[in-house]
């Protein structure tokens, strides 16, 4: 056994290998070592005919899903040894082969997939400088591929799709960038071997799948690309699952321009699919629109709000739909209604075609397709043109359902082997055996009672067990009393064991009945199960429908109950918002107190938005809102506000907030300049910038010269001309209203009450005058005695204001191809001491020298004590 664990392991070297000894996967060697630690489990040994005992570990064979997503996740490869063949049919050693292998992309574990998010395994390939992206998720038959030129929109879709799994050619240029954001992502990443991106072999991989003769019926002619990166996963596919995947069976291919490109920075700060702070959906845009009733529909949703559309038609499809729902509230609810009796048919689907459907997942199947009729007479009240769409071509899978209803019992049991599956009357041969069956039984028990009463033992019994079969039980109390004709079989310690002619006789009617029973179920299950696999597309595209469905009554039941509008669609640039809200924040405010707020930039005069106010006062929300209505708008989406006209945006970039990446070496300031420079590099006239406190990462003057230039940069129509919303709290910044004709100062409203403040929450025209820092902190609760001394230091700062030197900066040479030299004025850098008496130095001196680390904490708080008595005799 231990020589086939060794070759088998040599064909598996990056693979864990669970190998099947009975009722266990055992390890052995370093896989053991390395389980044993990944799993806590205990390391043992066996004798193998080594020096030493070889490391060994195992697992119960029943529980080996939640130990192999547990290695799975962990970014390990799991082979599955198995035993292929019936260990009492086997003469000597059992044959074992390995019969998947478990990688991140292809776990198809219901412990491990979320329902509502796709596992995708991507394939990124290299050819003629192209790239070609291809992804599949292997529990819904979903394969996806296009071709890209440009290098930098490679890590765009792996932020898109967010895999679980990236296969990529040797020699591709992006190879550090991909590296990177797999590692950000937690994604497992791995160089394909260059066999797999062999264009013949590729081909032929394809045409072998989908059972073509030429790739033209793909679609991918002129994508060799997409060949290779599509073969390349197949081939993957098919190393590490060793079956024919039968329910991939088509290939979507689609563009990249056709969607709203986001970067990771920019899904990261608007929320849409998880929280910054805990990762977790709620407080997400999705978390707001996923109202939906199916898995099917939830993956669908988070694929319209992860890919917003671009072309104004397939906008006004998905609004039309919307509309049409919300006219017919009943038809809505009773469609909603008939949704959430639908399992996930795609998941399903998988699991009967890999044949590993159970004869529950049949009964669930039966289930979610038994409505589907009903569905169809409800989609005749929704006039629009996607819903007639579907209508006209609609499959009520009635022939499957009535297939299942004559044949799977209302309780069917979890195995398929041991019968129990199959109703009355399905087929003639099960019942007859069943009842044969039933009868033997019936036999048995007026055996024992006759038995009983011609020997005059009372306690006589007939039993079973696998060894024996059945067999009278007779006590040693009544063992004088065991009549000639009865043949013992086992002497026990306080009882015997015998038989008869007539027993054996039935107990073998029985057990062939049975065995024969179990046989022909299972039979008749495989039968079965292979006539739905027959009608696998036809059910894919009914389940793709039904997400659909699904996905559009959401969107419409959050339009209707959050107050929603349809918005205007245009091609002009211009955004006008009406009374928007920030759709996550209302519905975490209670009583309705969000206040609403307007919009307006177009591509002229109201380009740029610069927005000052103190912090909390609300300038993120209402910057955020604005992004998020005109995401919402390009998804199809009915949007937060009275009323809102929006120029189609071909990207949305967000610079909003940073954090230390220490991991990489790289400040606040680095990470912020980064994204400043993506923005910028890729942004064009038709994209919505929101750029939140540009330059706060390094000194006053270094910042707003950034910011101030920035914002020129943005607002040349020869250079980039993009829509911009700019909060800063370089004051400062709004002389550039008077400067630039783009460009307009907009402030946070904000009433005073003393040292108090109140935020006002709403948008007005014109410049903030003051940033209320102080009062912020005291909202805070920093210390009086702080707060009183940062008083004082910013009076004699504003004394020292630069504002009146900004006012001079011209304006022409940031936008002019050749700049003239500027004079440098040694008060431009003056900086005024923070500490304004000798003693007040003193002491900053000793504090720079003092030894913090090997002071106790009663030292420390005596000489804070010092100090302030010091500064109080000044």
């Amino acid at each position: 056994m231990m020589e086939q664990y060794v070759a088998t392991k040599e064909k598996y070297k990056d693979c864990i290998l669970f190998y099947r000894l009975g009722d266990f996967y055992e390890m052995f060697f370093d896989d053991a070592i390395l389980a044993s630690k990944e799993l806590e489990i205990t390391l043992t040994g066996k004798d193998c005919g080594m020096e030493e005992r070889a490391p060994m570990c195992g697992i119960p064979f029943h529980a080996a899903d939640t130990y192999i997503n547990q290695l799975v996740k962990k970014g390990y490869k799991v082979a599955i040894g198995e035993q292929v063949e019936d260990p009492k049919l086997a003469k000597g050693l059992v044959k074992r082969e390995v019969i998947r292998i478990v990688t991140p992309g292809t776990n198809l574990s219901s412990e491990s997939l979320e329902e509502s998010k796709n596992n995708y395994l991507m394939c990124i390939s290299y050819v003629g400088k192209n790239y070609g992206i291809s992804v599949t998720d292997l529990s819904t038959g979903v394969f996806k591929t296009c071709q890209i030129q440009q290098a930098e929109k490679v890590v765009d879709e792996i932020n898109k799709f967010q895999p679980s799994e990236v296969l990529y050619q040797a020699g591709v240029e992006q190879v550090e960038e991909i590296h990177a954001v797999c590692e950000r992502l937690q994604v497992s990443h791995t160089e394909a071997p260059d066999y797999y991106f062999n264009l013949e072999t590729d081909e032929e991989t394809l045409k072998r799948q989908f059972h073509i003769n030429s790739i033209e019926g793909l679609g991918l002619k002129d994508s060799p690309a997409c060949v290779a990166s599509c073969g390349a996963l197949m081939q993957y596919l098919h190393e590490t699952q060793m079956s024919s995947l039968s329910h991939i069976n088509h290939i979507e291919t689609y563009s990249v321009d056709s969607f709203m490109i986001l970067d990771s920075a920019t899904r990261r700060n608007l929320e849409l699919t998880e929280t910054l702070r805990d990762k977790q959906k709620r407080g997400s845009l999705l978390w707001v629109l996923d109202k939906t009733k199916t898995a099917m529909g939830a993956r669908k949703l988070r694929e319209f709000v992860e890919q917003p559309l671009l072309y104004k038609d397939a906008i006004e499809k998905r609004l039309d739909a919307i509309e049409a729902i919300n006219k017919e509230l009943i038809v809505r609810e009773e469609l909603r209604e008939y949704l959430n009796t639908i399992y996930d048919l795609e998941r399903l689907l998988t699991r009967i075609a890999l044949k590993t459907a159970n004869p529950r997942d049949l009964l669930a199947f039966k289930t979610s397709i038994q409505y589907l009729p009903d569905i169809y007479n409800l989609l005749r009240e929704l006039p629009c043109e996607r819903i007639n769409e579907i209508y006209e071509d609609y499959d009520s899978l009635e022939d499957l359902y009535d297939l299942l209803e004559q044949a799977i019992v209302e309780e069917p049991p979890v195995s398929i082997k041991e019968g129990g599956i199959f109703k009355q009357g399905y087929r003639d041969e099960i019942d007859e055996l069943r009842l044969a069956k039933t009868e033997c039984k019936t036999w048995l028990a007026d055996l024992e009672s006759k038995e009983r009463e011609k020997t005059g033992i009372k306690g006589l019994k007939i039993k079973y067990n696998k060894v024996f079969d059945y067999y009278f039980e007779v006590t040693n109390s009544f063992k004088s009393l065991v009549p000639d004709y009865f043949i013992r079989k086992q002497t026990l310690v306080n009882a015997e064991r015998f038989t008869t002619d007539e027993l054996n006789t039935l107990s073998g009617k029985i057990l062939g009945a049975e065995d024969k029973l179990y046989a022909l179920e299972y039979d008749c299950y495989v039968e079965l199960r292979e006539k739905l696999a027959a009608a696998l597309v036809r059910v894919q595209k009914m389940a793709g429908y039904i997400a659909e469905l699904d996905a559009l009554c959401s969107l419409a039941y959050v339009a209707d109950k959050n107050n929603y509008v349809r918005p205007s669609l245009n091609t002009d640039g211009v955004i006008d918002i009406k009374g928007g809200r920030h759709p996550v924040v209302e519905k975490m405010l209670a009583n309705d107190s969000f206040v609403e707020n307007d919009t307006y930039l177009n591509n002229a005069e109201s380009r740029i938005s610069i927005i000052t106010g103190p912090n909390m006062a609300g300038k993120s929300t209402y910057m955020r809102q604005t992004a998020l209505i005109t995401l919402m708008a390009q998804i199809g989406s009915f949007v937060p506000a009275e009323s809102a006209n929006i120029g189609l945006c071909d990207r949305i970039f967000t610079r909003v907030g940073a954090s230390d990446d220490l991991a990489s070496g790289q400040s606040t300031f680095m990470i912020e300049m980064n994204e400043v420079a993506n923005i910028l590099r890729n942004a064009t006239k038709d994209s919505l910038l929101i750029l939140d406190e540009i330059g706060r990462g390094t000194s006053t003057f270094d910042g707003l010269s950034i910011a101030w230039a920035v914002v020129e940069y943005i607002a040349d129509p020869n250079i980039l001309g993009a829509k911009t919303l700019f909060a800063t709290h370089y004051h400062e910044l709004t002389e550039l209203e008077g400067k630039l004709s783009s460009v307009n100062n907009f402030c946070i409203a904000v009433q005073e009450e003393g040292d108090d403040i109140v935020f006002l929450r709403k948008i007005i025209k014109g410049g903030a005058d003051q940033s209320y820092g102080i009062q912020v902190a005291r909202l805070a609760g920093v210390p009086e005695p702080v707060l009183k001394r940062a008083r004082e230091i910013c009076n004699e700062l504003i004394d020292s204001d630069i504002t009146t030197k900004v006012k001079d900066i011209d304006i022409k040479p940031a936008l002019s191809e050749q700049p003239k030299k500027k004079e440098t004025r040694s008060s431009d850098y003056e900086q005024l001491s923070l500490f304004s008496s000798p003693v007040e130095m003193t002491i900053a001196n000793e504090l720079k020298t003092m030894d913090l680390n090997n002071m106790t904490p009663i030292k420390a708080m005596l000489y804070l004590q010092e100090l302030q008595e010091r500064l109080k005799q000044q």
